[in-house]
């Protein structure tokens, strides 16, 4: 799963410095309103396991929504790198005492145990982090094809956890160029809007 349009990657470029353009108080404005929406999430309220991601490289900081969640007594998960099946992810269990390593990319994650991992398809939200999205509900990851293959038997079959996308409003455009293997999602929220594209 490589990109092949250089378009892509000028595209990924472009929004991956508009986001880490924000201000420090234009982030924590952001992450308090992330919380807001999922508030008044009608999916996020029926949900009691959800996936979600630690913040890197200007992405909205889900942290006082995971703290949130926590609070309603729903179970959080992260994404864990595989460490034996290259390109997929594991996730693990999250709480406040969870122990955490750094991955090859320099994000947080909780250290791998196996007690602490569940199977994707027993989750019931994934959130999904991203770097650009259009009004249509396609979606530009950072390239590694991680998400797309964890969402791909949702995308075709409906079966397991639906993708919630995650971004600041600064990252819509116009339209995302697509490839054959993307995998376009239902909803989006975003600090000042819920999107339903399916």
């Amino acid at each position: 799963m490589q990109d092949t349009q250089p378009d892509r990657h000028a595209l990924r470029g472009l929004m991956r410095q508009r986001r880490r353009a924000l201000s420090h108080s234009e982030q924590q404005l952001a992450a308090q309103q992330l919380v807001t929406q999922f508030k008044q999430h009608p999916d996020v309220q029926a949900a009691k396991r959800i996936a979600f991601y630690l913040a890197n490289d200007g992405e909205l900081n889900p942290l006082p929504t995971i703290h949130w969640l926590w609070a309603q007594r729903k179970e959080v998960y992260l994404p864990v790198l595989h460490p034996f099946t290259p390109g997929h992810l594991l996730f693990l269990r999250y709480t406040a005492t969870s122990p955490m390593v750094r991955n090859r990319y320099g994000i947080e994650e909780p250290e791998l145990d196996v007690l602490q991992v569940v199977p994707h398809s027993a989750l019931d939200l994934i959130c999904t982090p991203l770097v650009a999205f259009d009004s249509a509900g396609n979606r530009l990851g950072m390239g590694g094809g991680y998400y797309d293959r964890t969402l791909a038997c949702w995308h075709q079959h409906r079966l397991g956890p639906k993708p919630l996308g995650i971004a600041h409003d600064c990252q819509q455009v116009d339209a995302v160029p697509q490839e054959e293997w993307d995998v376009p999602l239902p909803q989006l929220i975003t600090p000042l809007r819920c999107w339903q594209f399916s």
